[in-house]
């Protein structure tokens, strides 16, 4: 039976149709588990808020751009400082956040005067700042707030700046993927074919879908400036403001996480006649493949090849070090969406890990066939699970190492298995040849810890015992 009902889902059997244990001789397009569904009443989400999805994935990692977030304090701080997008300029965006913290009585009474005010107080303070994207939240959505309005108040007393709405509070979608969509189709209505770039080369692309997270955007761009290539925008890694309004003149629009950025690049070839094309830049094998996709496209695959030569030679051998040691190891992700199905063939081709279970928070049918075409057999896929789950799983496979986010990793290194931070990263960037290098040095520091062992002795009562025999 290729959908499994776990033990702890006994009193809620509808679960079984978000987990499949892949086998031989099947076409997995038959058993996908059903993914950007509304969670089950009873059991617990780890999907995260259509909110969550436009400010702390996307918008909030502009290097130059004051994120106003129009609601209670607490929609501002959880998505602050959670994921690492450094920066060029100090880490601006890491630094600061900006709430209109609405209380009880500005729910009552509205809260448009509260924004406008806010939104001059943020400007006053910061006068070198001149962009801002302004977010609607549950409560202000469900009072009826028009955050348009007071923004064109706003750019008419201040005639320069610029000011982004995204209406996309938490309620809106089944996860944080609806909020991708939102700010996705929202930019590319309001904002693209608002500014013209510079053009300082021949060949061009939008680089979409990803966040310089630990530092990923500024590792590729070493790759872009070595063939050559301008890049118009980053979306939104290390990104201006500015850079994304331009972002209707570049020739290409490669695409790295097809889940967050996907919608913008399939508008801009519909608008635009930008052609769209997909890489994975996690991995010796994807990112030489990446490259040479590109390369192809602009007809300088010299070029690439030169650059492949380059990192190959200096970055390979210290892969091989780590793959005959890494050799065996098994592998859980618990991630958002694509990175499972880019990860999962890359580790094992790249580095002889075994992937054995996998759950997403926030992916679609797609992201479930890619990741399943692309597994090993015995391998778990699990849409959206919850803690309960995530204990059964692990004594079902026995992962050596799982990369996940801190939340569900603080829940196992309870349990004294190791965790890779696979949201924001131990020690990164992840991306490129280098980048997989450090995957694997924190993946081989994780599971050859010493203090592993160390953390199953009780020493209670002066006798050195492991804590299930002091449980016996």
């Amino acid at each position: 039976m290729p959908m499994v009902l776990l033990e702890c889902d006994k009193d809620i059997p509808e679960r079984e149709r978000h987990i499949y244990l892949k086998v031989d001789g099947e076409d997995t397009r038959d058993f996908l588990p059903i993914s950007n569904a509304p969670t089950i009443p009873g059991t617990l989400s780890e999907r995260g808020c259509s909110f969550c999805g436009a400010k702390l994935v996307i918008g909030g990692v502009l290097k130059d751009t004051i994120q106003m977030i129009h609601g209670p304090i607490g929609c501002a701080y959880d998505t602050w400082h959670t994921k690492r997008y450094p920066t060029d300029n100090g880490h601006f965006n890491l630094k600061y956040v900006w709430s209109t913290d609405m209380k009880e009585s500005h729910i009552v009474f509205g809260g448009e005067k509260r924004l406008e005010k806010s939104m001059h107080e943020a400007f006053d303070e910061m006068p070198d700042i001149k962009r801002m994207i302004v977010y609607t939240t549950c409560p202000t959505a469900l009072i009826g707030d028009d955050i348009r309005a007071v923004a064109k108040r706003v750019m008419a007393d201040r005639p320069d700046v610029d000011i982004f709405t995204c209406e996309c509070p938490g309620f809106a979608g089944v996860s944080q993927s609806k909020g991708h969509h939102v700010l996705n189709i929202g930019w590319v209505n309001e904002k693209v074919g608002t500014v013209e770039p510079e053009i300082t080369s021949k060949y061009t692309i939008n680089f979409i879908g990803d966040y310089n997270i630990g530092g990923d955007t500024q590792l590729l761009q070493k790759y872009w400036d070595k063939l050559g290539i301008q890049v118009i925008a980053h979306f939104t890694g290390n990104a201006n403001y500015d850079d994304l309004r331009g972002m209707h003149r570049a020739q290409l629009n490669v695409v790295n996480c097809a889940r967050s950025a996907g919608y913008i690049a399939n508008e801009l070839k519909k608008r635009y006649g930008i052609p769209r094309l997909d890489i994975d830049s996690w991995g010796f094998n994807y990112m030489a493949e990446g490259i040479r996709k590109v390369c192809t496209f602009f007809g300088i695959e010299e070029k690439g090849e030169a650059l492949i030569a380059e990192e190959y030679a200096k970055w390979k051998p210290q892969l091989d070090w780590y793959k005959e040691r890494l050799k065996g190891t098994k592998m859980a992700i618990w991630t958002g969406g694509p990175r499972l199905w880019h990860w999962t063939k890359s580790v094992e081709d790249d580095l002889g890990v075994q992937v054995v279970a996998m759950s997403s928070k926030f992916g679609h049918q797609e992201d479930f066939e890619k990741v399943i075409a692309r597994g090993q057999s015995g391998t778990y896929y699990i849409d959206d699970g919850n803690e309960l789950e995530f204990f059964e799983i692990i004594g079902l496979v026995k992962p050596d190492v799982i990369f996940t986010g801190p939340r569900v990793g603080e829940l196992v290194k309870k349990l004294h298995i190791p965790y890779i931070n696979g949201h924001a990263y131990h020690n990164g960037p992840y991306m490129g040849f280098e980048g997989f290098v450090n995957l694997a040095r924190d993946m081989y520091n994780a599971v050859h810890n010493p203090l592993l062992s160390l953390a199953a002795i009780d020493i209670r009562g002066g006798a050195a015992a492991t804590s299930q025999e002091a449980a016996e």
